[in-house]
């Protein structure tokens, strides 16, 4: 669990990220959720954008993809969601109070 100072940290690293993912009409799908996972594993750090198209909301594809992976969701912002995943052998985010 990430206190609110942790997630204020992580909304500003995250503002220069470009998604680096997208949820469509098909959904989350398993082929995409091992590849979000191994991002998260090299970055900490991921920003995914859910298409208009898609069936979900990108509050539901995110919570519903941090479920899968054990991430959390640091934010959700009209069609874009942000996730954090710690890496516990090499941390690549240094947050404070941790």
């Amino acid at each position: 669990m990430i206190t609110p100072k942790q997630r204020a940290e992580l909304k500003a690293l995250a503002n220069s990220l470009e998604p680096a993912f997208q949820v469509g009409k098909g959904g989350v799908n398993d082929a995409q959720v091992a590849q979000i996972d191994d991002y998260l594993r090299v970055h900490e750090l991921v920003k995914i954008k859910v298409l208009d198209n898609s069936l979900y909301t990108a509050k539901e594809a995110a919570a519903e993809i941090a479920e899968l992976i054990s991430a959390e969701v640091v934010q959700v912002i009209g069609s874009k969601a942000i996730l954090y995943k710690r890496n516990e052998k090499e941390p690549v985010i240094r947050l404070k109070n941790r």
